[in-house]
């Protein structure tokens, strides 16, 4: 310890300090912030922008297009990198951060860092109103950075520049804590940035990272030992906690040991590969019939790295309701749900222990010789059904040219609308860790953007690859300016622009209901004259992008050859139909409120029909 002292603004040594914390990555060193994505304004580019010039060399700032869409990028490199490393986010006071709201509470329900650096209101509140100032009466600390604590792990607003010393090493822990893993927002008032201190040397000394790995009580794995061994029908569910855990091999190991059946939530796909012989397949509303079989007869579910959403436990029917769950996770809170036997520990630890524990274990061959027979018909429905020429164009064809087209090592990207049901039902895993199905928040618009974030981390590790983006019509309208981004950075993606007239997959929710199409299809908008048909091919070229549009799954196999040959960012476009083609087999029941009166005789049926699924419905905590 020296009494040594250096003299910086809060913004420039925010940025120093992040510039020398690394990560140790399979014995190589990196830095754990990977760089950032930015749009200055008034409220940052004079402090922190000065700050962000002089590491742009070790720091990359990416200028973003729009801050939620940086938000959506920062959480699919941050996936990428499988929560190792994350990017910060910059963004102005006002608009601009409040932009930033969706995509953080998206990182927050995905449990994924990312770092928010945003613009604030004055500390002196000399020149209050100031521009963008959103003025509370009875109280003048609140403002929109506030808003922020509902979808933070962590939050601060720095009042003094001495107070860095503190919040950035706790806002690091966070985001780098299995349990805790979120995003962490970081309020800087405009003056606040600018101001001095005389900083101790020693806070800007290069550190070393590494993750922690709890391991579980002994205890908890000697009960959970105890209800697996006495089952007779058990079930591995594999969530997306596998994989941040690097825990595939130990999952692996378990399963085949004691020759257990395993099933994946959407989160989880890609853990197993699709010709292994004890992956069920995907589970729950999106799912499987082979995986729902399994679950259902189960009498004991171990559930691994998942949070059991609502589409993993088809709203909690798709276990049979004296089954027993044991469910592994480093997070209490996801630990203890419904009622189960936790173990509370790193996923990697707590299957290593399990597995020891379980020497010797094995179960009745009848039990997974009828789960793989159960993937066997799966397996012929899902050939069947991503088979082309057969019907109308749909989105279960196009994965299934993408899928035998791809290599193995290709990223695939989708989220909200009807992509992720179609990606996670047909989708067949060629490699591990290599699908990004974002449904923990459903954000349409996340596509293109997650794209564009997983490219420039997947660049850094497999340049040689590609990143693939399925995006729905709906979602692209929404959210596409990163088509722009990554063709300006070189960070090429393909992009699969699948056009059904518009919010598709909700309308069809709607008649599932017993509803007529309204306000979903743009032909079934009361406020649309009359409708026409973007067209995307142009837009998408008129962001740089090579763009083309297709007839059918036949000429959209020769379009993505060509993009794969490409060397920058290519849009392929297919028109898919509205109401044909969507994979109807694979689904457990959802729970959605639907109107208990009406005057239509459709949706009352629809009502009584809906409810007659909730007597399986388990009544956990």
């Amino acid at each position: 310890m020296t009494d040594k002292t250096l003299r910086l603004t809060t913004a420039q040594a925010i940025i120093r300090y992040l510039n020398n914390q690394f990560i140790e990555i399979d014995g190589e060193e990196l830095r754990v912030c990977g760089g950032g994505f930015g749009i200055f304004g008034h409220g940052n580019v004079t402090c922190l922008g000065e700050a962000l010039y002089n590491v742009q060399d070790t720091l990359p700032l990416y200028r973003g297009q729009n801050e939620q869409s940086m938000g959506f990028a920062a959480a699919a490199y941050a996936k990428q990198w499988l929560r190792q490393r994350f990017m910060l986010c910059t963004a102005s006071a006002g608009p601009g951060t409040a932009n930033l709201l969706t995509s953080a509470a998206l990182a927050h329900a995905n449990r994924l860092p990312m770092l928010m650096l945003c613009g604030d209101t004055f500390q002196t509140r000399l020149p209050d109103p100031v521009l963008q100032q959103l003025e509370h009466f009875g109280d003048p600390t609140f403002g929109v950075n506030d808003a922020f604590k509902a979808v933070s792990r962590y939050w601060d607003r720095i009042t003094h520049p001495a107070q860095i010393i503190q919040s950035l090493p706790n806002a690091l822990a966070t985001m780098l804590d299995p349990a805790d893993c979120g995003p962490a927002f970081i309020g800087l008032p405009q003056d606040v940035q600018g101001w001095a201190y005389d900083y101790p040397e020693e806070f800007f000394a290069k550190k070393v990272h590494r993750i922690r790995r709890q391991r579980p009580c002994t205890d908890e794995i000697a009960a959970a030992r105890t209800i697996i061994a006495d089952a007779k029908r058990p079930v591995i569910i594999a969530g997306g906690g596998v994989q941040y855990s690097r825990a595939v091999k130990e999952l692996t190991a378990l399963a085949e040991s004691c020759d257990i059946p395993v099933v994946e939530t959407i989160a989880g796909r890609a853990n197993m590969l699709s010709d292994h012989p004890l992956n069920i397949g995907p589970l729950g509303v999106t799912g499987s019939d082979s995986a729902n079989a399994v679950a259902e007869r189960a009498d004991v579910i171990i559930a691994v790295g998942t949070r059991l959403q609502d589409f993993t436990t088809g709203s909690w029917t798709a276990f049979a309701k004296d089954a027993k769950i044991v469910t592994v996770n480093v997070g209490r809170h996801d630990a203890m749900k419904h009622q189960s036997t936790p173990i509370v520990g790193d996923a990697k630890a707590a299957l290593t222990d399990l597995h020891q524990a379980l020497n010797g274990v094995t179960y009745d061959a009848s039990w997974t010789d009828f789960a793989k027979a159960e993937r066997t018909k799966w397996d012929a429905y899902v050939a069947e059904n991503v088979a082309a020429g057969n019907r109308a164009n749909s989105y279960a064809q196009a994965i299934g040219v993408v899928n035998d087209l791809c290599d193995p090592r290709d990223r695939v990207v989708a989220a909200a609308g009807g992509l992720p049901a179609e990606v996670t039902a047909n989708w067949r895993t060629k490699g591990l860790g290599t699908v990004d199905v974002e449904f923990g928040f459903s954000c349409m618009g996340y596509e293109i953007a997650g794209g564009w974030g997983a490219r420039i981390a997947q660049a850094q590790r497999e340049p040689d690859k590609d990143t693939i983006v399925f995006c729905g019509d709906g979602s692209y309208l929404l959210m596409n300016s990163d088509i722009y981004s990554s063709v300006l950075t070189q960070k090429k993606m393909i992009l699969l622009v699948l056009d059904n007239g518009g919010f598709a997959v909700i309308n069809k929710l709607q008649n599932n209901t017993g509803n007529e199409s309204f306000n979903n299809l743009i032909a079934d908008t009361p406020t649309v004259p009359t409708p026409f048909t973007v067209d995307f091919e142009a837009h998408a070229a008129s962001m740089g992008a090579n763009a083309e549009t297709v007839a059918n799954p036949a000429e959209l196999g020769e379009a993505f050859k060509r993009a794969k040959a490409a060397d920058k960012t290519s849009v392929i476009v297919m028109k898919v139909d509205a109401y044909e083609g969507w994979t109807t087999e694979g689904h457990t029941w959802w729970e959605v409120g639907t109107p208990e009166v009406s005057d239509s005789a459709k949706v009352r049926d629809a009502h009584t029909d809906w409810e007659s699924s909730r007597p399986k419905q388990r009544k956990g905590l």
